[in-house]
Parts: structure tokens; C-alpha cells; sequence
């Protein structure tokens, strides 16, 4: 394979056309398009096609994207490292998967404690589905996958759980909309507007079988994969909405909303997943440090 075409290609499908390319590029919109034609004469796929007056990528484009962005950011990675002076202390890379399912806040305060070891480190967090970044791990492109659930058996991933910590849930409602509630909680929730996290997220189904059991019939208008989305929509009055008491302060401070319950028999559990059986990481021995020893001891 020829590189530098394959450099060409990346340049033009993350610049979005062969006109910024060129410009970023130092070169003509003409020799973009022939490189890229060969590019794709070798591969025998065609990686873009036109839609309109722009260039969007096929599906053969996407996963060729896709490879050629690991291509790349390992050689600029390996371009780094040789060029570091000699004697310079190495800077300690943390490639990180967060299940978007985790609340972003509980993800920031399980994180931080990396950026605390003694040795310089540069952590690199991506976000996305529990069973993608379980493939990314076995593949050692991650070094931890933090979840709200364990890795199942059944997943073929040679990994470990490695448990951080649980908290039980609060209620929360913004202060227009307390003047509805009618009784003590959780009684309160009959017939109230509610904002509840996604099929995904381990304390859904959970909430399910506690409002079953309570009796409870609330008017749910909203489910929410992303917590941050959900609060944004509580926050404005349109509904009662949960979220871990272990960010009670954190929430009732940062979004001005009134903590109206809470209730130990729903909880939600954290997980650091990691290819290590005993951990050896220093930020993974940090991370969990932190989480068992402060964050969830209480």
C-alpha cells in the first residue's frame, strides 16, 4: 500500500472535500482526486461517492477511516517517542472506555485520580456501548473499561471485574414543579411527569420493579440515554427525574433543583474492567484506590 495516498484519503474524508484538503494539504484539488483514485484502484472499493456538490464517504470509506485514523495517530504516537530527548521522563498513556451509560459526572470523579500518580500521564477517554469498548479492549486498544455492570460470562473477552463501589439513587425536581407533589415520597410520584435513563442503563430495569412493587404510576414523558440530557430536561420543570445520591450536593448545586427522596432499594454498582487479574496499572491502582477508599465509602 502506498502511504502516502492512504494519507491523502484521511486528510480529504476528516477535512470533509478535496477543496480544504488542498488547502490544508499545500496541493491541488486535481492531484487529491488521482491520488485517491489510485488509492482506490489498489484497494478495489470506491471510498467516497458524491452526493450533490459534496463528497460523502461509502461504507468501504468508513472502515478504511477507520484504520487509517489507528494508522496514523500510532505513527504520530511513535514519532513522539523516538524524538523524546534522551533521559526526558516518558509520559505515560491511559486509553480509557467509558460506557456512555455512566453518568458523566460519577465518570470525571472515578477518572481523575489518574492524573494524580507520581508519573506524567496523558489519558485518552472515549466514550460508546459496553460491548463495543469490551471488543476494543480485547484487542488492548483500551486499558480500562469503566461500566455501570460487570462484564457478563458469557462475553468471550479474557478481562476482569474489578468492583469500585455502589450508591442507592435520589429523586430530584426542580422547584416549579415541587408545588405538585401530593403526599410523602414516594407515594408523590403518582400521576407526576418523569424523566427516566434509557433501556441500557442497569438501574432502569430496577426502577421498573420498584414502581411495581410501590404502586406507583408516574407519567413517564422522557427516557434518555445520555443523564446529562436527561437533567438538562429536569431541570427546566419537565419532569422528576433520578440520579446517584453519591452527586446529590453536586446536582442540587450545579442545576438548582430540590432532592425529594431517596431510596436504597434501587442502586447503582460501577465496574472497572481491565485485561489485568491483579491489577499493576498505577492509574488503575489509583482509579480503584480512590473509588473503594473515598468516592463510594460512605
Amino acid at each position: 500500500m502506498n502511504f502516502k495516498h492512504l494519507h491523502y484519503f484521511w486528510v480529504t474524508a476528516k477535512a470533509g472535500g478535496v477543496m480544504r484538503a488542498g488547502e490544508q494539504l499545500h496541493t491541488t484539488p486535481q492531484t487529491l482526486s488521482g491520488q485517491i483514485k489510485l488509492l482506490e484502484e489498489w484497494l478495489g472499493r470506491k471510498l467516497f461517492r458524491k452526493s450533490g456538490r459534496q463528497l460523502e464517504l461509502t461504507d468501504d470509506g468508513r472502515l478504511a477511516l477507520d484504520y487509517a485514523d489507528q494508522i496514523f495517530t500510532l505513527g504520530a504516537e511513535l514519532e513522539a517517542a523516538v524524538r523524546q530527548p534522551h533521559g526526558g521522563q516518558r509520559v505515560l498513556e491511559f486509553r480509557v472506555g467509558v460506557a456512555d451509560s455512566v453518568a458523566k459526572s460519577v465518570a470525571y470523579r472515578l477518572l481523575e485520580p489518574a492524573l494524580s500518580v507520581s508519573e506524567p500521564v496523558r489519558l485518552i477517554c472515549s466514550e460508546g456501548k459496553f460491548p463495543d469498548l469490551l471488543a476494543q479492549l480485547a484487542l488492548h486498544r483500551l486499558d480500562l473499561v469503566i461500566a455501570d455492570e460487570p462484564m457478563s460470562r458469557r462475553i468471550s473477552v479474557k478481562a476482569f471485574n474489578h468492583a469500585l463501589g455502589n450508591t442507592p439513587m435520589s429523586f430530584f425536581c426542580a422547584p416549579q414543579l415541587k408545588p405538585q407533589l401530593q403526599g410523602p415520597f414516594p407515594q408523590c410520584l403518582n400521576g407526576m411527569p418523569m424523566l427516566i435513563q434509557g433501556a441500557s442503563a442497569s438501574v432502569r430495569q430496577q426502577l421498573e420493579g420498584w414502581l411495581t412493587r410501590h404502586q406507583l404510576h408516574p407519567r413517564v414523558i422522557g427516557e434518555f440515554d445520555d443523564g446529562a440530557l436527561m437533567t438538562a430536561f429536569g431541570r427546566q420543570g419537565r419532569g422528576v427525574f433520578m440520579a446517584p445520591t453519591v452527586l446529590e450536593a453536586e446536582t442540587v448545586l450545579q442545576f438548582g433543583v430540590e432532592v425529594i427522596g431517596r431510596t436504597d432499594e434501587l442502586v447503582e454498582e460501577f465496574f472497572a474492567v481491565s485485561v489485568e487479574r491483579r491489577i499493576t496499572h498505577p492509574c488503575v491502582v489509583a482509579i480503584t484506590d480512590a473509588a473503594r477508599g473515598q468516592l463510594f465509602s460512605a
